[in-house]
């Protein structure tokens, strides 16, 4: 995993999260399902901000606790994806593209673009840009079910990473 960062269209640093597809991930036209993107965009999210376990890396942005004894809860209030282009299986891992749209009281706007895989460092090629989607991310105590304030941990490691949110072409 990398947590190479940099400036992006959205104004803030982004966190590029490679993720992997798996065979299971395609529908029966060959390219990734619908409902597999919510996974893979998951996936990025679990390893871009959860705490690593002894002997794993994580970008600086990991730091929510993930265990269910932490008394924490992530929960999802919203999700947007628009796709832009299929997703074709391959064998290298997506470039997975994070920031924040904006960090509030207690949740977060998380955005994404799900981009084709880097090949070199030197490749100047464009990446197809698959997807764009936004999670709101609210954090809940887990005894009670009400919202907890964000932490000044979490604001210091997210803060490079705010950029302006994604503006979806096809809205009404």
């Amino acid at each position: 995993m990398t947590d190479a960062a940099e400036a992006g269209a959205a104004g803030g640093r982004r966190l590029h999260i490679p993720i992997h597809l798996r065979w299971g991930d395609l529908d029966a036209f060959n390219h990734v399902n619908n409902t597999s993107m919510l996974k893979l965009l998951e996936e990025a999210r679990v390893r871009a901000f959860w705490l690593p376990e002894p002997g794993e890396t994580a970008p600086d942005t990991a730091v929510l606790e993930s265990s269910i004894l932490s008394g924490v809860l992530t929960l999802i209030a919203r999700q947007e994806i628009e796709y832009l282009a299929p997703v074709p299986y391959q064998r290298d891992p997506l470039d997975v593209q994070m920031w924040f749209g904006k960090l509030g009281g207690s949740s977060i706007e998380v955005c994404y673009e799900v981009r084709s895989p880097i090949e070199t460092a030197s490749d100047t090629r464009p990446q197809t840009v698959y997807a764009r989607a936004t999670t709101v991310v609210v954090k809940v105590d887990a005894a009670t079910g009400r919202p907890l304030r964000l932490s000044a941990a979490e604001r210091e490691a997210w803060t490079p990473y705010v950029g302006a949110p994604i503006a979806y072409a096809h809205r009404a």
